[in-house]
């Protein structure tokens, strides 16, 4: 969330921050409430103050037997305690309203980041690896899937609806396979450190990443049955959310504490399903497991000083690129230009693997998004910390995906897949698979 006193102290910049976004002007109707809270806040302060004084000045009046002067200050007082609740209320209401318009505003763009509105915008950063040459027509994941016997999307459908998969035997194996290898990966050589969050948050930590409010229709909602039951009952205000990344529970690992700066930059992982409703994305990706709205993936999260930050964004994206060097995937980094960034980020690199079986020729499909966010979620979390000055002050926060582990079973299956339709199992995935070097069918 945005600091209103530096768009208040700058809001020529604010504005021109918001329109590399694609968004028109709002210091002006930002800064209207901000005189409205203040003219309240004050207001309600100068009540309080007189009160004080007036009950003050009413004692000494009786002490020195002044009557008719304790009697008016004690009808001031009577007046200011009618009036006090009314100003607090007035100056609490332009505070919400406030922090309302500012919680649906998004981060502003660094000032390296590319201008552009969507990703025809986006810059190719750098390549790593090239296209193989299969001297055969690749084939999609989910026709190498299903040939195979491992990858049921109609039973899926039986249990859960279109968007879900059920993977069996040989697949099944790679995915856990998949996820186990980078969860060692980063935390036996990258420093992170493994958690294993709760999957189903509060209002208030999907508000603290940026979820809440303005992505509220993306989210899945439980509600416990018990309550469901009652009518009349307010589900909202008892529901949790199932996250749509292990992100948001890592991340407010921080929130309304003050952490030690001896103890930053601190780096955490998880490998988790995620869950999103994918409300906006009606008729993309419709087939196979590109868009899935249950999936796996290992997150990478790094809160540090700010700065500190910059540097740490260049680290996570490496740490996230080496999964897919020690998987020998080719893919492209691309720096995303403002218009295309997520709500929360500052900065943001995808990597985009290439996907062989994707169309005539294959495409690059994203696999991780690796994002700087400055103090923007800090301060909706209220998680700071003390430097050697000892006054606190807003950490930086990063996530990033190290990476989404159904993409990359689908990378590995296009990209390994032999023209008898099996896969080829990835040298360092085998430890895993019990040394297994193939998946075919029926196996």
């Amino acid at each position: 969330m945005h600091d209103i006193k530096a768009i208040r102290d700058n809001p020529t910049a604010f504005d021109a921050g918001l329109k590399r976004r694609g968004l028109g002007p709002l210091s002006p109707s930002l800064l209207a409430i901000d005189e409205k809270r203040r003219a309240a806040i004050l207001a309600s302060e100068q009540a309080q103050a007189r009160r004080n004084a007036a009950s003050k000045e009413i004692g000494d009046a009786k002490k020195a037997k002044e009557e008719a002067r304790a009697a008016k200050l004690m009808a001031e007082v009577a007046e200011l305690k009618t009036t006090m609740p009314e100003l607090e209320a007035a100056a609490k209401m332009a505070d919400e309203e406030l922090t309302r318009e500012l919680a649906a505003i998004p981060n502003l763009p660094l000032d390296e980041v590319p201008d552009g509105t969507d990703e025809h915008g986006n810059v190719q950063h750098h390549v790593f690896g090239k296209k193989r040459d299969y001297g055969f027509a690749p084939k999609l994941h989910d026709d190498l899937g299903t040939a195979l016997g491992d990858m049921d999307f109609e039973a899926a459908a039986k249990l859960s609806g279109a968007r879900f998969v059920v993977l069996k035997k040989g697949l099944a194996r790679l995915e856990r396979a998949i996820g186990q290898f980078m969860l060692d990966l980063h935390t036996g050589e990258h420093g992170y450190t493994e958690i294993n969050p709760p999957l189903l948050v509060r209002d208030a930590v999907m508000f603290g990443t940026g979820q809440l409010p303005k992505f509220e229709d993306d989210q899945f909602w439980a509600v416990s049955g018990e309550l469901f039951a009652q009518p009349n009952a307010d589900l909202r205000s008892a529901r949790l959310g199932l996250i749509p990344t292990a992100e948001v529970s890592l991340t407010n690992l921080a929130r309304e504490s003050i952490l030690d700066e001896k103890e930053l930059p601190m780096r955490l992982t998880a490998l988790t399903p995620c869950f999103r409703a994918e409300a906006g994305a009606a008729g993309r990706d419709t087939r196979g497991m590109i868009r899935q709205h249950q999936f796996t993936k290992v997150e990478l999260v790094s809160i540090t000083t700010p700065d500190a930050s910059k540097d740490e964004l260049e680290r996570m994206l490496a740490c996230a690129e080496e999964v897919l060097r020690r998987l020998d995937l080719h893919y492209r980094v691309m720096t995303l230009c403002a218009g295309d960034m997520g709500f929360s980020a500052q900065k943001t690199y995808d990597i985009e693997v290439w996907m062989p079986g994707q169309g005539d020729g294959g495409a690059y499909r994203e696999i991780s998004s690796c994002s700087v966010c400055g103090d923007f979620q800090a301060r909706r979390m209220d998680a700071r910390s003390r430097g050697p000055d000892g006054k606190p002050r807003f950490v930086h926060t990063l996530n990033g995906s190290g990476t989404a582990v159904g993409r990359a079973l689908i990378a590995v299956m296009e990209t390994y897949q032999q023209q008898d339709g099996s896969i080829a199992v990835p040298d360092v995935l085998q430890p895993y698979m019990g040394g297994r070097k193939v998946i075919e069918h029926g196996m």
